[in-house]
């Protein structure tokens, strides 16, 4: 177990003035809002107004609307900048051209961990819910973690937050190897798959860079890896500290047993080796979601919480925003967001939405993120698509190809593979046409599920309000 009591929090930035760029991201602001805490000074910039942006003003911070040099103060000691800024962002060329120290989202980051007991969770799967798991759980019990994760968490009050206990739980993310910027003292491995290959040169070197993140973790610390993972052992053998395994029944060191299912919610006991830990019974629907909280119950023990807490927590968690989110109920047709982009991830959802809905038709609006994903990985897409009853796919969301990857493939090539497995799927270039189509052919008890990690969410309240308005439709939403 870790020494939850050993670290009281340090407070270096104190005094300090520090510009953010994309200060309005999730895990941005939540980097703001640390800094506010421990007393620093805090100005920022982001291209739109919101609800992050708004609370970092309440707490002090002087955030600008767009992009300017003259947004960035002259005090400014450190600058730091989300990773879709450009080089060209007209506030870091101007930070740059005064000397200032720049570092990237994950950099800053890394150094925050170093003032707590870091948890870092990665996988190419799993890496939000597992990540806001742990940071609930130990909430509930009292330990007042801070906490960085890259999606919104409603019962968190938000994707970040500064407390006063020692533990700092961070998502790590594995894209331009971001993660080797922590060295945590926990840390989690959910599983190592092929993605990003517009960044990795192949699945080796996906291996190799989880490897090296295992190589960071504390040596008086944990690693907890998927047994079950093919890249467990080779992941594992590179860490330097204690490695515990998880998993669903086997000879894991954490493992879920007794397992039992009612629309899509899963029931079990955790078990640490032989010793019975606590029973769970998930609000989440999937069984991908028993083994995010075996992994998250492994970590909460390291991190001190009773099993009891670790337990009843876990039962009470709804999820992370955009994680099969149930966003409307009009017409007796039922509307669902999920962040699903990637081929495994989609299998699980759509699988979980099988167990919670069954028998109801299920309609999936999925929007390609990335024309390289699309390429590598388009018939682990058409056969994880086919689970759906009803597929309708609009143009791929466009982020980081080059024009060259954009010709290369398009989301019609992604409708035929889905055709070509018997699968009932069409494309339909924007969301005025899919809404449209939408409203005509939904019936009554459906479960439509917008599906993707770039702006296909947008679809949904416009998409309830037609339902709403549609003649011989209309009718309070249940």
């Amino acid at each position: 177990m870790s020494p939850s009591h050993a670290r009281p929090p340090a407070t270096p930035y104190a005094g300090h003035s520090i510009h953010f760029i994309g200060v309005g991201g999730c895990g941005m602001s939540g980097l703001a809002e640390f800094v506010l805490t421990e007393g620093g000074q805090v100005s920022g910039s982001d291209l739109q107004a919101g609800a992050a942006t708004e609370r970092l003003a309440r707490l002090g911070a002087a955030v600008h609307i767009g992009h300017s040099a003259a947004n960035v103060p002259p005090e400014t000691d450190l600058v730091v900048y989300s990773a879709a800024v450009q080089e060209a962002n007209p506030e870091l060329v101007a930070s740059r051209g005064r000397g200032l120290p720049a570092l990237k989202y994950a950099e800053f980051l890394g150094r925050l961990m170093t003032l707590r007991l870091g948890i870092a969770v990665g996988g190419t799967h799993g890496k939000s819910t597992t990540t806001a798991m742990v940071a609930y759980v130990l909430s509930e019990a009292g330990l007042d973690p801070s906490f960085v994760i890259g999606a919104d968490v409603p019962q968190l009050e938000g994707g970040s937050r500064v407390g006063n206990g020692p533990h700092l739980v961070v998502e790590a993310c594995e894209y331009d190897r971001s993660f080797l910027n922590f060295a945590p003292h926990a840390a989690a491995v959910l599983n190592v798959e092929e993605d990003h290959l517009d960044y990795f040169k192949d699945l080796a070197d996906i291996r190799d860079a989880f490897s090296d993140f295992a190589s960071r973790t504390a040596a008086e610390g944990l690693l907890v890896i998927n047994g079950a993972d093919a890249a467990a052992e080779e992941v594992a053998a590179r860490a330097g500290c204690r490695v515990e395994t998880f998993g669903i029944g086997g000879g894991w060191d954490w493992h879920a047993e007794n397992l039992s299912v009612e629309a899509g919610r899963f029931a079990f006991d955790v078990y640490r080796r032989d010793e019975h830990v606590t029973p769970v019974t998930l609000a989440l629907a999937g069984k991908h979601h028993v083994l995010n909280a075996v992994a998250a119950a492994g970590l909460c023990a390291w991190s001190g919480a009773p099993a009891e807490a670790i337990g009843g927590a876990l039962g009470r968690f709804q999820g992370a925003s955009r994680r099969m989110e149930v966003l409307g109920r009009v017409a007796e047709v039922t509307v669902v967001d999920d962040y699903a982009h990637h081929p495994t991830e989609i299998r699980a959802t759509l699988e979980a939405a099988r167990g919670q809905f069954a028998p109801r038709r299920l309609w999936v609006v999925f929007q390609p993120h990335q024309h390289s994903r699309t390429r590598f990985l388009l018939k682990d897409f058409a056969q994880a698509l086919r689970l759906a009853d009803k597929i309708i796919v609009p143009d791929i969301y466009f982020v980081r190809d080059s024009e060259n990857e954009r010709q290369t493939v398009c989301s019609q090539d992604l409708v035929e593979e889905v055709k070509g497995l018997g699968g009932e799927a069409q494309y339909l270039e924007d969301f005025d046409s899919i809404r449209r189509r939408l409203v005509e052919s939904l019936g009554p008890g459906d479960v439509l599920m917008t599906m993707g990690a770039g702006d296909v969410w947008r679809l949904a309240e416009p998409l309830l309000a037609d339902l709403v308005g549609a003649p011989g439709r209309a009718r309070p939403p249940a």
